[in-house]
């Protein structure tokens, strides 16, 4: 049984219920619970952590979440939560789409959990600080099986094909240039409404991802909280013989499980996961001079001990307007303290003139320099800047963390690798004149 819609505001208190009188008044864990169902909480925060600070949701669900069977190691070669302590390359790197799997009746099926590779990362579950970052492909429905993850938040971006995302406190449909956040623990499921999908996911070991604050810029700009949908509760009353897979502490775990465990029947709380339009951002820029940094185009972050500094802050470069006279209007060159990966959902990104091609990424290390490619550099060194440049058509984005993002192995072996990728600097001559 589904109850629709969703609920906005960015890290509120919700409350749904899809049965009426399922929620309790006045305590949360009454002697009997409504409709004879158990009351649960899942708390994503310590329960002493400051109450603007707490995450946490009561659920009343058909069965705890307890129910299951043991759990056994469960092995995916492409699913990596490992990263090294290896030397790593301060090489620019960059990569084609992940090839899309095959449709047809003879295509291997693929469904959200088996398509993921992870491309690279920093940090562990067990420290809780850091990220991993994966693409997906995949061409079918995950069937019988459940997911939660132990070790993070997930962030998950699409390129291509919607996703429709069943979890324990309702259901989230999401396309490209929208994106979706499920939270540490919460339990799901992803159907493929368009046969076959391609993304992006990042997983965030630290802090929970927030709006940042607005200082300068007042009281309107940059991402809205009223944009932010969570969902109304939802529940399946099913039972047969699924699995449960789980991540956690860095590997995958298989336990067998009697019942779908997205039976929550009504919850409240704010340890929820929730969707937000990338379209709906309220771009910031300069009308005067010179380029912004990128932290003007900040959609969320993951904050860490240093003030202003992210364990993970979630940029986009959306379409918008560039009026700034007798400036180089893309991203200069520059070498930054963060660690990029970037990505690239629709159209054309403004600082690559080819090679980039959506469903592709880069990752740019610490001070190692990159900017625009000898093709833009010309381009935009010549424009007429007394006229505005209209970006319409496009929308990237960029993973950016605060420790250095270590590619896996089998990210710097993968056949779409693009090893000619700095090559794209080749052209840019020398114009010195003194």
């Amino acid at each position: 049984m589904h109850s629709n819609g969703y609920q906005s505001g960015f890290g509120n208190e919700f409350a749904s219920e899809a049965i009426p009188g399922t929620l309790p008044i006045g305590r949360n864990s009454p002697q009997r619970v409504a409709h004879g169902l158990y009351a649960e909480q899942i708390n994503g925060t310590a329960f002493t952590a400051p109450r603007h600070q707490n995450h946490r949701t009561w659920t009343y669900r058909i069965r705890p979440a307890a129910i299951h069977g043991g759990f056994v190691a469960h092995a995916h070669p492409g699913f990596v939560g490992d990263f090294g302590d290896g030397p790593v390359p301060p090489d620019q790197f960059r990569w084609n789409p992940l090839p899309l799997p095959g449709t047809d009746a003879a295509a291997a099926p693929i469904d959200f959990i088996d398509g993921m590779f992870t491309m690279a990362g920093n940090g562990s579950a067990a420290a809780m600080s850091g990220v991993a970052i994966h693409l997906y492909a995949a061409n079918r429905d995950m069937q019988g099986r459940f997911f939660y993850n132990a070790d993070a938040e997930m962030l998950i971006v699409p390129q291509q094909g919607r996703l429709k995302i069943d979890t324990e406190l309702g259901v989230i449909g999401i396309e490209p240039q929208e994106i979706a956040v499920i939270p540490r623990g919460i339990r799901f499921r992803v159907s493929l409404p368009d046969g076959v999908a391609r993304g992006y996911v990042c997983e965030n070991f630290g802090a929970f991802l927030r709006i940042p604050d607005l200082g300068p810029i007042g009281s309107n700009g940059l991402a809205n909280p009223r944009d932010f949908l969570t969902p109304n509760a939802a529940f399946e009353d099913v039972e047969g013989d699924f699995e449960l897979i789980a991540k956690f502490q860095g590997h995958l775990w298989r336990a067998p499980i009697g019942h779908s465990p997205l039976d929550v029947v009504g919850w409240h709380g704010n340890h929820a996961p929730y969707k937000y339009d990338l379209r709906r951002f309220n771009t910031i820029g300069s009308i005067s001079y010179d380029h912004p940094d990128p932290s003007i185009f900040l959609v969320l972050s993951s904050p860490t001990d240093s003030a202003g500094v992210g364990n993970l802050d979630f940029v986009i470069f959306p379409p918008r307007i560039l009026a700034m006279e007798n400036t180089f209007r893309p991203p200069w060159f520059h070498r930054n303290i963060a660690s990029e990966f970037m990505g690239l959902i629709h159209g054309v990104y403004d600082a690559k003139a080819d090679g980039f091609a959506p469903g592709g990424c880069s990752i740019h290390n610490c001070m190692t320099g990159h900017g625009p490619d000898a093709a833009t550099f010309e381009k935009a060194s010549s424009i007429d800047t007394s006229k505005p440049d209209y970006i319409r058509e496009t929308m990237a984005f960029m993973f950016e963390t605060r420790a250095t993002i270590r590619p896996t192995q089998q990210a710097l072996e993968a056949a779409h690798r693009q090893r000619d990728y700095q090559q794209c600097w080749a052209g840019l001559r020398k114009h010195f004149a003194p």
